[in-house]
């Protein structure tokens, strides 16, 4: 009898913790930094999404901070892993994903740690930067320098080798390091003005096919010099089948 109903309770808790989970609603992951709190400036962003893709270019290690509106009715803890396998962030099989989230309308902050990293960057080393490097930031209000002095700890730790300070706002990120071939636009002008003629004689001479000809190649040139500005800023990124078991830790302010 005492067997059946802890086994109930325990059944009716599982039940209850799906339920809850479904209920979450996650950002969508549209790059390193995902600030739906509105907390960074976009030069602030650029240098932290290149700080993290150095990271992961020299260690394979993923690292996604976000800032959040809400938790849904739910602790940073249990939102936090849950968003890291919602997200799948790290490499799939190694684990190595880490979030900082920030949660300012909460006062809540963590650094969810993945399986593969547990046993580098520990709860113990994650406590620390927040205590250190975070949260005096966030108590004086400036949300960007704890963010950036967060992520600037977390990857010494990850790797040692690197300087950890995000580069000058000059740095380009990484979608803007593909090669363009924009057309400038004093030459777009004469290659439309040319084409506005060009229609013009292929309609009143005799030399029709010719004219149509050109026509093609101007068009053509058109539609590269297209292609070529708007492939700026598309590169995708995405987690790549990482998984989190509640590592890391948090802190409030």
């Amino acid at each position: 009898m005492i067997r059946s109903a802890i086994l109930g309770v325990v059944t009716w808790l599982c039940m209850a913790t799906a339920v809850a989970a479904q209920t979450l609603t996650f950002p969508a992951l549209t790059g390193r930094v995902v600030d739906e709190a509105g907390l960074l400036d976009q030069t602030d962003r650029a240098a932290i999404t290149q700080s993290l893709a150095d990271l992961e270019a020299q260690t394979k290690d993923q690292m996604v901070v976000v800032t959040l509106k809400s938790l849904d009715g739910t602790s940073i803890e249990d939102y936090g892993y849950q968003l890291g396998r919602y997200w799948q962030i790290g490499q799939k099989g190694e684990d190595n994903g880490v979030l900082l989230i920030v949660v300012p309308t909460e006062k809540a902050v963590r650094i969810e740690v993945g399986y593969g990293l547990e046993g580098t960057l520990t709860d113990a080393t994650s406590q620390i930067i927040i205590q250190n490097a975070i949260l005096p930031q966030f108590k004086a209000g400036d949300f960007p320098d704890g963010i950036k002095d967060g992520v600037a700890e977390i990857i010494k730790v990850l790797n040692p080798a690197v300087v950890g300070s995000p580069p000058p706002a000059s740095a380009p990120t990484t979608a803007d390091t593909t090669p363009q071939t924009e057309i400038p636009v004093w030459a777009v002008i004469l290659i439309l003005l040319g084409g506005v003629g060009l229609m013009f004689l292929c309609t009143t001479t005799r030399e029709g096919r010719l004219c149509r000809g050109i026509m093609q190649v101007i068009f053509l040139m058109l539609l590269a010099g297209g292609r070529g500005g708007s492939s700026r800023g598309n590169s995708s990124w995405s987690g790549g089948g990482g998984s989190f078991g509640g590592g890391g830790s948090s802190g409030s302010w």
